[in-house]
């Protein structure tokens, strides 16, 4: 088994942690491996070779497949009814704990040099100041993530589990939207142009999927097709 093999088996295994049924749940595990496509598309971008950047293909990919890990460790912690610690944690907590369990789930796997290289990418993705590349690549992956419709899709995963429905998603898609939550994101997010313009799209793609929701949970599409039944049948 390569290195990269035993680090993919390594992040699965700390990344399949039971959801709401009890059953092993995949969310983070698939969200991981989207990760993992990400940066390799990103790394390959032209923007980074006229940069001079040069990537550690073997520590970044590490880095993206146990960025996730850090949820995972949260839920499994809460599962087994741990609250020291836990409350109001934050997405610079959840990469401390990413590039914990990344330390300790890597250690004896690999050289100890490559796992300081990996949990640093991880914990320094969540800097806007890092001059780090793996870490500036990781970062716009994830927040391309975001970005579109499995962005969405995430956040109403998010709502259903707090046992929300379609108008709690809406209000606050509604709410970021009026607080120019996504146009902040586009503009500060993003270390490279061109995964910027790919979010803008997703971006775009994304509100009209809501704004095809909102119609639907409103009714807005019956309530027109009954208007125009009624005023033709008075035009009759």
């Amino acid at each position: 088994m390569s290195e990269v093999e035993t680090v993919r088996e390594l992040a699965k295994e700390a990344l399949t942690v039971p959801a709401l049924a009890g059953e092993p749940g995949a969310f983070l595990w698939e969200r991981a491996q989207r990760l993992v496509r990400n940066v390799e598309y990103i790394s390959q971008l032209p923007e980074l070779a006229k940069a001079g950047l040069r990537v550690d293909r073997f520590c970044l990919i590490a880095a993206a497949y146990f960025s996730e890990a850090g949820p995972a460790y949260y839920l499994e912690s809460k599962r087994r009814g741990a609250k020291s610690g836990l409350n109001d944690v934050n997405g610079e907590d959840l990469l401390g704990f990413s590039a914990r369990v990344a330390e300790q789930r890597l250690a004896g796997a690999i050289e100890k040099l490559r796992i300081e290289k990996i949990t640093r990418i991880i914990t320094e993705s969540g800097s806007h100041l890092t001059r780090m590349a793996e870490a500036m690549i990781l970062a716009d992956a994830r927040n391309l993530e975001d970005m579109g419709l499995v962005g969405v899709l995430n956040e109403y995963r998010r709502y259903i589990c707090r046992g929300k429905g379609v108008n709690e998603v809406l209000q606050n898609w509604k709410k970021k939207a009026d607080y120019r939550y996504w146009q902040a994101r586009l503009e500060e997010g993003f270390r490279f142009e061109q995964v910027r313009k790919l979010a803008e799209q997703r971006l775009c793609a994304a509100e009209e999927f809501m704004d095809r929701l909102k119609e639907e949970a409103q009714g807005q599409d019956l309530e027109g097709l009954a208007v125009r039944f009624v005023e033709g049948k008075t035009g009759s």
